[in-house]
């Protein structure tokens, strides 16, 4: 989204607010149900200007432990320094680009930097709960419905040739 800022940079208001949906980058194993819905306002405090967003995300995965199907929203807040262009010099954007977003030619376009942000701060690993025990690893039922009937107990198979011996010493 492109915003004009001139209104803002003349003086003619000290807020413009924006709502839109944002086309979000595909993920390896993840499906978005729809666009990111991002709502958002730029405010000009005497001089010093602020971007603040909302990101909202629907999607759909597998829980990364037991393959369970997950659906869940994602929220995703973001912030930063407006700065008119010629402002800041390059090292000091180059040292703070995290930290501004520049306008320029009266225009501010926060798109490329939302969407790397989503793609930076999107979760790593889908659970469908915290606690979730995943799999077993023997016959593979899904622990969080309760637990299989696999011997908890592993004999190290380095040493099974012992319990072996010690099989023939109990007869």
């Amino acid at each position: 989204m492109i915003l004009e800022m001139g209104p803002i940079l003349r003086g003619e208001t000290n807020r413009i607010d924006f709502e839109y949906f944002l086309t979000p980058v595909p993920l390896d194993r993840i499906t978005f149900e729809s666009d990111a819905h991002v709502v958002g306002f730029v405010t000009d405090n005497a001089g010093y200007m602020r971007l603040c967003a909302t990101a909202s995300l629907a999607y759909s995965a597998e829980c990364d432990r037991c393959l369970e199907p997950v659906k869940s929203e994602y929220v995703l807040q973001f912030e930063r320094t407006v700065a008119d262009e010629g402002t800041l010099t390059d090292e000091q954007l180059e040292d703070n680009i995290d930290e501004y977003v520049v306008i320029e030619n009266a225009r501010l376009d926060i798109d490329e930097q939302l969407t790397e942000a989503l793609l930076l701060e999107f979760p790593r690993k889908i659970l469908c709960s915290e606690d979730c025990e995943g799999l077993c690893p023997k016959c593979g039922k899904i622990l969080k419905y309760g637990p299989c009937s696999c011997p908890t107990k592993e004999i190290d198979p380095r040493l099974a040739v012992l319990a072996q011996l010690l099989d023939k010493d109990e007869e």
